[in-house]
C-alpha cells in the first residue's frame, strides 16, 4: 500500500498493510479512533445493511443473530466475525469464509509489539504529496450534495494517507470494507464482487488497492455499478514500486494505464501522488534487501536504507511540477466522476504527459 499512516515494520515495506488484527492491537493504539469494537457489536448500521446484496445473485440479504443469508435460490450464508459481516462468495474469491471466522491473517500480518514500536522510530520511505488536498476537494463536492453521502472505501481496514478530512464529516458516511478484519473494517468483501445495490454510493475510494487484486478492470466495473450517476471515485495506484504485498501483489500502472482503468469516468483531477524521489528511495532500499535472504540481515538492510534515504522524499513536491516526472513517478492518483461516455483509446494517448 502507498498510504503513510499504516502500521509497518523495518523489514516489511511501509506500504504493506500488516499487523493490526484484533489479536495483536497495541495498548496505545487502543486509545485512538482506530480501535476494534466488541465482537457482539455490528460495525455497520441498518442503513448500510439495507444496501447489502448477495455478491453472487444481487438479491437482498436477510440476517439472524449469527449470520447474513441470501433468501433467493442461491442460498449462500455469510458469517459474522468480530462484529464484521463476511459477505464473500468463496467460490469466486481468493479467500474461504473460515479464514475470517478463525481470525487467520490475510493481507495484514501480526508482528510483535516491540518490533512495531522500534519501527516507529525509523524514518518512513513513503510520502504522498497529493492525497490530502484531493480528499479535501472530494469532501467539499460531497458536502455540496446537501444530504448524507454514502462513500464506499474499498480496502479501508486502516485510514488511508490524507483521508483524515473525511473521518468526522456529519454529512459523509464512510462504509469501510476490506479483505481482513482490521481496525476500521466494517464489512469484509471482495472488490471483484461488491455486495451493494446498483447506484447506492455517492463516492468510492480505492486507495493503493488495485495493484493487490487479480483483476483490477473487474473491480473498476463494480465501482462503476455501485456509484450513482455523477458519483465520485478517488483512486491511487503505484507505478514504480517493488513487490510490497507478498502473494497479494499483481499489477502496476503508468499514468495513462491508470487513466484507462477509469475510462468510463470524466477526470476532475489526476497526477502524481508519490514522486520519482520516492521511487529512487524504494529502489535503493530493495536493492540492499536483495543482497541476502536471511530475515535478520534483510531487516538490518531495510532499517539502514530508511535511515539514510529519507531526505530524498523532500524533493518530490518540486519534481512533481515537471512533466518529465510522470515517466518516473512512484504512483499516480485519479479523481473522477461517473460519466455516460467512454474515453476512447485515441483520446487516451493524446493525454500523455511526460518528458519523451
Amino acid at each position: 500500500m502507498i498510504t503513510q499512516n499504516q502500521a509497518n515494520t523495518f523489514l516489511e515495506s511501509p506500504e504493506e498493510r500488516i499487523a493490526v488484527t484484533g489479536l495483536n492491537m497495541m495498548a496505545d493504539e487502543a486509545k485512538t479512533r482506530d480501535t476494534l469494537p466488541t465482537p457482539q457489536t455490528l460495525r455497520i448500521d441498518d442503513e448500510v445493511i439495507s444496501m447489502l446484496r448477495c455478491p453472487t445473485c444481487q438479491d437482498r440479504l436477510d440476517r439472524n443473530e449469527k449470520e447474513f443469508f441470501c433468501g433467493s435460490g442461491c442460498g449462500l450464508t455469510f458469517p459474522i466475525a468480530q462484529g464484521v459481516p463476511v459477505v464473500v462468495d468463496p467460490a469466486k474469491s481468493l479467500f474461504d469464509l473460515e479464514i475470517f471466522v478463525e481470525q487467520q491473517p490475510t493481507f495484514f500480518r501480526p508482528v510483535s509489539p516491540w518490533r512495531e514500536r522500534l519501527s516507529r522510530w525509523i524514518p518512513d520511505l513513503s510520502r504522498n504529496i497529493a492525497a490530502a488536498d484531493v480528499y479535501e476537494d472530494m469532501r467539499d463536492r460531497l458536502n455540496s450534495l446537501g444530504r448524507k453521502a454514502n462513500v464506499l472505501v474499498v480496502g479501508g481496514g486502516v485510514t488511508g494517507g490524507g483521508m483524515e478530512c473525511l473521518l468526522d464529516q456529519p454529512n459523509i458516511r464512510l462504509i469501510e470494507t476490506d479483505a481482513a478484519v482490521a481496525p476500521r473494517t466494517q464489512l469484509i468483501c471482495d472488490g471483484h464482487d461488491l455486495p451493494f445495490a446498483d447506484e447506492s454510493m455517492d463516492g468510492v475510494i480505492v486507495q493503493a488497492v488495485l495493484e493487490h487484486v487479480v483483476d483490477p478492470h473487474r473491480c473498476v466495473e463494480e465501482i462503476f455499478r455501485v456509484l450513482k450517476p455523477s458519483g465520485l471515485v478517488y483512486s491511487d495506484t503505484p507505478f514504480m514500486q517493488q513487490v510490497h504485498g507478498r502473494q497479494f501483489d499483481f499489477t502496476r500502472f503508468t499514468r495513462l494505464g491508470h487513466r484507462r482503468l477509469f475510462r468510463q469516468f470524466d477526470a476532475i483531477r489526476e497526477g502524481i501522488t508519490c514522486g520519482p524521489a520516492m521511487a529512487l528511495a524504494w529502489n535503493y532500499r530493495y536493492f540492499l534487501m536483495s543482497v541476502c535472504d536471511h530475515p535478520k540481515y534483510r531487516a538490518l538492510a531495510s532499517a539502514f536504507a530508511r535511515c539514510t534515504a529519507w531526505p530524498l522524499l523532500w524533493v518530490d513536491p518540486f519534481l512533481a511540477k515537471s512533466a518529465a516526472a510522470n515517466d518516473a513517478a512512484s504512483a499516480f492518483f485519479f479523481l473522477g466522476k461517473k460519466s455516460e461516455r467512454v474515453l476512447s483509446d485515441r483520446e487516451l494517448v493524446r493525454q500523455y504527459v511526460g518528458g519523451q
